[in-house]
């Protein structure tokens, strides 16, 4: 009897689960999507090896469990079944683990993030919260605070009550795709808390991690960020090394094997690899859209150049759009473009001159982004059909432009050779962030 492997859960259609077991080698994993009334058959198939457990089922298979690993059962939920014994026609015990908590304290390990001995701030108080916890009771936090809408710590309360604490993780899905926008709270409210973590894992930087990279500076594990110059030092890190681990130690319990910890880390650089837009930023004319086509064709990347999906959705040019309707009409219509352009990952995005003036705009960007700016000598760059740039002084544009370029920017390079010699050194410079 071929045994099934997968992941159960209600609505899974942004699970990235089946590429990562496949990577571990369980080629036949796959997405199973189940209303409750069906999940109690479900589980009493004789045939199934390995489940991996997602919301809203991850207490609710605790009652058809045989056994529960003490781990689990100390958290109160379940994200991992494997069944055990049996013949090969099928048959044995249903065992239950928790797998996240594997997971979540890797992903803290590798952010050198520390949890012992200090006040731990835990956002949001479902099944992920009760995993944090279970992880800070483990680590010897010295004290847990759950925060809630409407319990005795809660949002409106918080920096009267709890503004010494040290560490902030973030269990919500406040910030997760497809509602990209907002974050639970704001940082500048909690001077202390020197450490944030947030579960979410899509998009790589949420509003949390945004505000986190910008008080402080990256997380030594997320090398791709090379502009850390921040005057407050905050750890912080996302939830895709999580994502990762929990999966590659369900894949240990399914067939019993060790994996090394290198696999756990070539799936999270090749995730972060697939996932991530590279976007150009740079003066008018500096080669953006060039470079990109470049870097799409070397990369085999879409290619997606903001001010060509302006002008399909106006109908007309943009020195049409700033003649009819002014700056201010292109900059909402660039905003609402380059926002939906960005939502989407693992592709290479040319951005227009003036894109980085509106600080919504730098932010879609890095959420989903690994940004470059590019630059070419001022002598160089052309002006014809650029309003803003035969208008007015191309210096004083980048006298205005310049701290924007670089509060945006991962990466800057200087584009002086040709448009694929520059196109090969960022693809070079983007690989070697994720290794």
């Amino acid at each position: 009897m071929e045994r099934i492997y997968g992941l159960l859960g209600r609505r899974l259609g942004h699970s990235w689960s089946v590429p990562i077991h496949a990577a571990c080698g369980c080629g036949g994993y796959r997405l199973i999507e189940l209303e409750p009334p069906e999940l109690e058959a479900f589980l009493r198939r004789e045939d199934i090896g390995g489940l991996n457990v997602t919301i809203p089922y991850k207490r609710e298979v605790l009652q058809y469990c045989d056994v529960i690993d003490p781990a689990a059962r100390a958290i109160g939920s379940v994200n991992t079944l494997v069944r055990r014994g049996g013949s090969p026609a099928g048959g044995g015990k249903l065992y239950g683990y928790n797998t996240d908590i594997d997971g979540f304290l890797y992903m803290l390990r590798r952010a050198d993030i520390s949890l012992t001995g200090k006040k731990v701030l835990i956002l949001g108080s479902g099944g992920a919260s009760l995993t944090a916890q279970a992880a800070a009771r483990q680590e010897g936090a010295k004290q847990i605070v759950v925060v809630s809408r409407s319990g005795p710590d809660n949002y409106e309360n918080l920096p009267e009550r709890h503004a010494d604490a040290g560490v902030l993780i973030n269990t919500t899905p406040v910030g997760m795709w497809p509602d990209l926008e907002g974050r639970p709270i704001d940082l500048r409210l909690l001077p202390g808390v020197t450490d944030v973590a947030d579960m979410i894992y899509n998009p790589g930087r949420t509003g949390l991690l945004l505000q986190a990279e910008a008080l402080g500076c990256a997380a030594p594990a997320d090398r791709y960020v090379k502009n850390p110059a921040r005057p407050r030092q905050l750890r912080w890190t996302g939830g895709l090394p999580m994502l990762v681990r929990q999966a590659v130690r369900a894949e240990e319990l399914f067939f019993g094997k060790p994996i090394p910890e290198e696999t756990t880390e070539q799936i999270i650089s090749r995730l972060r690899q697939d996932m991530t837009n590279i976007v150009l930023v740079g003066m008018p004319g500096c080669g953006k859209t060039t470079v990109g086509r470049c870097v799409a064709e070397r990369s085999g990347r879409p290619f997606a150049d903001v001010d060509e999906e302006i002008v399909k959705r106006a109908g007309r040019s943009i020195p049409d759009i700033f003649a009819s309707e002014g700056e201010g009409a292109f900059r909402r219509l660039e905003h609402e473009v380059l926002t939906e352009v960005c939502a989407r990952g693992g592709q290479v995005v040319a951005t227009g001159g003036g894109a980085v003036l509106w600080s919504e705009n730098r932010t879609a960007m890095r959420r989903t982004g690994w940004v470059c700016r590019l630059k070419r000598d001022l002598s160089r760059l052309p002006k014809e059909g650029r309003p803003l740039s035969q208008s007015g002084s191309l210096e004083e544009m980048e006298r205005v432009r310049g701290p924007l370029y670089g509060a945006a920017m991962d990466f800057e390079i200087q584009n002086d050779g040709s448009p694929e010699e520059t196109a090969a050194i960022v693809w070079k410079n983007f690989m070697e962030g994720f290794i």
